[in-house]
């Protein structure tokens, strides 16, 4: 029996995809003390979609927001995960994906290859409402493991209470009610002093989140 080409193009990408898994973040994941990877990351992203769509600035196209999430992370493959507060690597961050989305998303039949392209774009451009919601959650994303886990990712020499805010404060275009609540958590980390503490186990420019 013969396989179209289209869907050898398309299993082909799946598999590829499957790499993802592999991706880990700065990050732990909520109940373990583990590193969480891209697949559950984007997994976490696409069931807030779901169930926070209420609180964008604007109503929002919920499909199209679950999309975003699902595939913005998926030029990671390639381009490793950067770390948000890692400024040297955020340099290089643009070539390094770009470069990647067009490979992984070129697997694809040429019709599914510029809409996942697109997607991709308009998340990193974040001109649209859904993309501003998206980008909002992909920051939430990362406030709750740090909140979870006695500051996570935000502890360390060189991280500052003023920093984390600058680098969240992206959710209040997005879901002004989900800064809100970002804030709070924020703030008790801060309470705790977790922020900057000098007793990570990890390098800043190791790893991602």
């Amino acid at each position: 029996m013969a396989i179209s080409p289209r869907l050898y193009e398309q299993m082909r990408f799946l598999v590829e995809v499957d790499k993802v898994k592999s991706v880990l973040r700065r990050n732990h994941v909520l109940h373990e003390d583990r590193r969480e990877n891209d697949a559950e990351h984007s997994w976490h992203l696409a069931m807030m979609a779901i169930v926070l769509s209420e609180h964008a600035a604007e109503p929002v196209d919920v499909l199209r927001t679950v999309k975003m999430v699902l595939i913005h992370d998926l030029v990671e493959i390639d381009a490793g995960d950067t770390f948000a507060f890692d400024e040297a690597a955020s340099l290089t961050q643009p070539e390094r994906e770009t470069k990647a989305a067009e490979r992984i998303f070129g697997l694809l039949p040429a019709d599914q290859a510029a809409e996942f392209h697109g997607l991709w774009r308009e998340f990193e451009e974040k001109q649209t409402v859904e993309a501003r919601f998206a980008t909002a959650l992909d920051r939430l994303g990362g406030v709750l493991p740090s909140y979870h886990s006695d500051g996570g990712c935000w502890r360390g020499p060189g991280m500052t209470h003023d920093k984390v805010l600058a680098k969240n404060c992206v959710i209040d275009a997005g879901a002004p009610p989900l800064w809100e609540y970002a804030q709070v958590l924020i703030e008790e980390v801060a309470a705790q002093g977790w922020i900057g503490v000098k007793d990570a186990s990890e390098p800043v420019s190791s790893a991602a989140g």
